[in-house]
């Protein structure tokens, strides 16, 4: 595990990839996931190995990176991979990322102009609403989160939680608008047996995307790192995504 101090973080990484390589990819962990899921770390070691500098991140607050649990929020996730971008020289960025890590990569890409590409993964457009009353609990919703390498549902878990800030931070982000005027290339995928994010919510992003946007559906549930063949089969499209529209 290593540390990167960026303007406003200490962020633990996981980096691979030559360090001079003219793009920058940032794979982005969904809420409460960690860098070290297999999902991520497959994908961050797939685009290093096609000339990408990739990394991914614990988010602020979170696992390995610096500070308590009230650092995670929506806002310094966002700020997060802005620094991260600037931090590694404002190179050419593709963004990919996981369920909540997907919609962080649509509000960053459209904005940002050193991102090139967005990739958003089983992701929505927006954020969670405030969870449901029972699981409040001192004003904190409690979450637990299989151990890395997250190829199992693991019996002990990692317990977080999450102030209900987090929630009250969220409501403000929507994609759409700047998926709406974003001319940068998208790929949009869905798990046809995703129960937490329906498909309908990730066509909604891609219909009211401006071109050039790709979507595809892929045989599988929200949790694809407990897939070996379907962590390959969403690499390879991202792949051929990549190949197809890297100017």
């Amino acid at each position: 595990m290593a540390l990167l101090k960026t303007k406003n973080f200490e962020l633990a990484v996981y980096t691979k990839g030559n360090s001079k390589s003219s793009k920058l990819a940032i794979v982005i962990p969904g809420r409460l996931d960690t860098k070290d899921y297999v999902h991520n770390t497959i994908l961050v070691d797939y685009l290093a190995d096609n000339g990408y500098l990739a990394l991914s991140f614990d988010a602020p607050g979170i696992w390995e990176s610096f500070g308590g649990i009230e650092l995670y929020t929506i806002t310094n996730c966002l700020k997060a991979v802005n620094e991260l971008i600037e931090y590694f020289g404002n190179k050419p960025t593709v963004l990919s990322g996981h369920s909540n890590g997907g919609t962080i990569a649509m509000l960053v890409g459209p904005n940002n102009p050193h991102v090139t590409h967005i990739i958003s993964i089983f992701s929505h457009y927006g954020i969670s609403d405030k969870p449901e009353e029972k699981r409040i609990i001192n004003g904190a919703v409690i979450s637990y989160r299989d151990l890395p390498p997250g190829t199992e549902r693991t019996e002990k878990k990692k317990k977080f939680e999450l102030p209900l800030g987090y929630f009250e931070d969220g409501a403000q982000y929507n994609a759409l608008p700047g998926l709406k005027k974003c001319h940068k290339p998208k790929l949009f995928l869905y798990g046809t047996r995703d129960a937490l994010i329906g498909p309908e919510g990730v066509k909604k992003a891609f219909k009211e995307s401006a071109t050039p946007k790709f979507i595809q559906a892929v045989d599988s549930e929200h949790d694809y790192r407990l897939s070996p063949h379907i962590i390959e089969e969403i690499n390879q499209k991202i792949g051929e995504f990549l190949f197809s529209t890297d100017n």
